[in-house]
């Protein structure tokens, strides 16, 4: 068989499916497609040999090959029903402090679970929210929103122009109250604004896994 000028034996359907298999393991782990190198490592054949199948699958519809990047029909299913939602740092859940909006990384988040929308992540630092499930080191899924409802978990402005995370549990006395939950710590505390300024509504909260020590566990005798 020529393709591209080079002779190729007769492809193995069996080593495509490798090259399928290898490429959307990699992207689970990675995020992205793996580059010739690595299948070739992977599978102990020469990268020459693996361009050339992948040309080959390109024109099969296979999988989609531009020469550096691949995409299988799993890549293209996980990218149309998954996005990226950046982790922009630590939003205080006890005393209020502003919040420094630097990305440290993307997480991809799945639609069918959160919609359409723009979303971002906040690292919880603090105690004052736990009564609503939210422990220090917790991600914070945030969507960006300046509408919000009595009862939602916000991201709202004190009156010290500074960003916190709270519960707005509404207005009273021309004040809207942004409330803690940790009635253990801090019982009945809450802040008071003039205005109220929302950059976002808590969807949800992915934890951190926080492991036992020994010294926890509860040993019989």
């Amino acid at each position: 068989m020529q393709k591209g000028g080079v002779m190729m034996a007769e492809s193995s359907y069996e080593l495509k499916k490798k090259i399928v298999k290898y490429a959307n393991r990699y992207f689970r782990m990675r995020g992205f497609s793996p580059s010739v190198r690595e299948i070739a490592a992977e599978l102990g054949v020469s990268k020459s040999t693996i361009h050339n199948y992948l040309v080959e699958m390109n024109d099969d519809g296979m999988v989609e090959y531009n020469g550096k990047d691949i995409v299988t029909y799993q890549f293209m299913h996980c990218c149309m029903n998954y996005f990226s939602a950046p982790v922009i740092g630590n939003i205080n859940c006890g005393n209020p402090e502003e919040e420094e909006e630097e990305v440290r990384e993307y997480v991809r988040l799945p639609e069918s679970i959160f919609g359409h929308g723009e979303f971002y992540i906040l690292i919880a630092s603090g105690d004052s929210m736990v009564d609503a499930g939210i422990d220090d080191g917790d991600y914070v899924v945030i969507e960006r929103t300046s509408n919000c409802k009595v009862g939602d978990i916000v991201v709202a402005m004190n009156g010290e122009n500074e960003n916190t995370l709270k519960c707005y549990t509404g207005v009273h006395n021309g004040k809207a109250i942004l409330e803690y939950m940790n009635e253990e710590i801090y019982p009945g505390e809450y802040i008071a604004v003039d205005k109220l300024i929302v950059q976002g509504v808590a969807r949800t909260v992915i934890k951190q896994a926080k492991p036992k020590l020994k010294s926890d566990f509860v040993f019989a005798k």
